[in-house]
């Protein structure tokens, strides 16, 4: 037998002991014509699929473990200014308390399929579940920074099982032709939430204090949990072949290039890149660690990442454009409130308020576009979500030093409409052809390019972002001379206005320098955040020619191509 046929011989033959546990019936009733032959009305017909009322509990329950992970991704950045001071912290020791939690999650999103083998699906979901909540209280019980900083590495050693975990449990517990609406029941929190966590944290560390962005987590994980036990399928008993040998040097390698990449990507330009020795250090590391962990991974019989379900075309471009996906996605959720508040001087309620309007446009369209995506060419739907994300991206690009909330209403309602466009067909296109058996694997592989996605861009933006404000800077400065009509036109309004005020000549003259450079400052500023939304808007049209390697993503869909 051939290594082609053997593999599609055991992906068809896990696919069928799945469906077997979940619905009591002998793996003779599965799939037994090969993955290339299947297609989805015979998987919608096999038993493998949760019926009734129950399967919506599991969504619901999947989607808000899920939910929980992604707004305590950006809950604790408004609340970071509070905790230094509350702390007596430096603004690199606290920043310690985003970037622990983010090195942590990324290390874990892929081995989750392995670790959900090893335990059972149901028993690791619960296990994360308790642990990030017993891991939230921590955090808010906390009495020192380095108290903190281990905790959250706990919450997003937990949190990183919750995520990946959710969305193929929902994927192997819905059919093809429900996959639109149970997608978008986990795809309202991944969106919503990092517009949800701002407002939410700035209000309660406006209202109730910072560590109370921790401490809400305990109710909800709590019902959470009580869900989890008494609605997802039971596990097997026996564990699978894949579980039982422990691949100890993948797992180490993953960690040294994963952990080494995210630490870059974190602290890079707080530490000046590569003008740091650690930045550079660990930047080969990660090159390096890489390298070994795919060779060991595609080398080894029982591996901690299956990278092998990369074979499936669909995954494989899928988790590509996911990458692009979360650049676009949270890059721009980083940059209106880094303008709102460093421009517009708002404050982090303020700002988590003008993000909300989006947060609720995005949570009707998903659900909106739930009922229609399993019968429309998700490659249609994703091209139409990217065009109009760069349509948005330029019309933000139009901000002025005058711009207001009104101003911003309109296109940030805009983008969160049309970024559910992107992200639930893309979900259904990516993962909903792949076999029961390859589903874990492939969740896991497609959130992590997300949150790596997220991570390169936020890093990106924020050097261009510094680098577009340095330019600008100049080019406006070069422009002011004492030899310039309108440069002293300018300072002659500005020191009568400031002598009118009861400022002497001198101080008066003062002043209107001050002035002057502080409206250099503010319009170079502005500049840079309209050259990011345009370079935003770029990337996303740059990534429509991803489309021609997506599978349709519709109930009528196919087994997936295999490379």
């Amino acid at each position: 037998m051939s290594t082609r046929s053997h593999r599609l011989t055991n992906a068809t033959s896990s696919n069928a002991h799945s469906k077997a546990h979940y619905a009591n019936a002998s793996p003779e009733n599965s799939l037994e014509t090969g993955l290339e032959s299947s297609s989805a009305a015979q998987l919608e017909a096999s038993p493998g699929y949760i019926q009734g009322h129950l399967k919506w509990a599991i969504a619901f329950t999947a989607s808000l473990g899920a939910i929980l992970e992604v707004i305590d991704t950006s809950i604790v950045n408004v609340a970071l200014t509070d905790i230094q001071a509350n702390l007596g912290a430096t603004v690199s020791e606290v920043g310690w308390v985003v970037s622990g939690y983010a090195i942590a999650n990324v290390i874990l999103i892929p081995l989750s399929a392995w670790l959900g083998d090893c335990f059972g699906k149901k028993t690791y979901f619960v296990f994360s579940m308790v642990g990030f909540t017993v891991a939230s209280v921590l955090c808010g019980l906390s009495p020192n920074l380095p108290l903190l900083i281990l905790f959250r590495i706990l919450q997003g050693l937990c949190g990183g099982g919750l995520l990946a975990k959710a969305q193929s449990i929902l994927f192997e517990t819905f059919p093809p032709s429900e996959q639109g609406l149970a997608q978008a029941v986990f795809g309202i929190g991944v969106i919503a939430g990092p517009a949800i966590g701002p407002t939410l944290g700035g209000y309660l560390t406006d209202s109730v204090g910072w560590r109370w962005i921790f401490l809400i987590n305990l109710p909800v994980g709590i019902v959470a949990v009580i869900m989890a036990l008494l609605f997802l399928p039971q596990d097997r008993s026996r564990p699978s072949s894949r579980s039982q040998t422990v691949d100890w040097a993948g797992i180490a390698l993953l960690i040294v290039a994963v952990g080494s990449f995210q630490y870059v990507l974190e602290e890079g330009e707080q530490d000046d890149w590569f003008q740091s020795g650690l930045i550079t250090q660990l930047s080969v590391a990660a090159a390096v660690g890489l390298g070994l962990f795919i060779w060991r991974e595609l080398t080894t019989r029982s591996p901690a990442v299956d990278l092998r379900v990369l074979r499936y075309r669909s995954l494989a471009a899928g988790s590509i454009y996911s990458g692009i996906l979360g650049l676009g996605l949270y890059g721009a959720l980083f940059a209106v409130p880094l303008f709102a508040q460093g421009v517009l001087q708002f404050t982090a309620t303020q700002t988590g308020w003008l993000l909300a309007p989006g947060a609720l446009a995005s949570a009707i369209v998903m659900i909106l576009l739930g009922k229609i995506s399993s019968k429309v060419d998700a490659r249609i739907l994703i091209g139409l979500g990217a065009v109009g994300s760069a349509a948005v991206m330029f019309k933000l690009s139009d901000i002025t030093p005058q711009t207001g909330t009104e101003d911003l209403f309109m296109p940030l309602v805009l983008r969160g409409a049309v970024t559910v466009l992107m992200f639930l067909p893309l979900s259904l296109a990516t993962l909903g052809s792949l076999p029961k058996a390859a589903i874990a694997s492939g969740s896991g592989f497609y959130n992590l390019t997300r949150q790596l996605g997220g991570s390169i861009g936020i890093a990106l933006l924020t050097t261009l972002l510094q680098q577009r404000e340095a330019f600008h800077k100049d080019i406006l400065l070069s422009k002011i001379s004492p030899y310039d009509w309108a440069t002293n036109q300018r300072l002659d309004q500005l020191t009568g206005a400031f002598r009118s005020g009861g400022s002497d000549a001198t101080t008066a003259h003062q002043q209107a320098l001050l002035s002057l450079e502080q409206i250099v400052n503010q319009q170079a500023a502005v500049m840079s955040y309209a050259d990011v939304f345009h370079f935003v808007g770029v990337i996303f049209l740059c990534s429509l020619p991803l489309l021609l390697f997506l599978d349709k993503g519709t109930s009528g869909g196919k087994a997936p191509a295999v490379h």
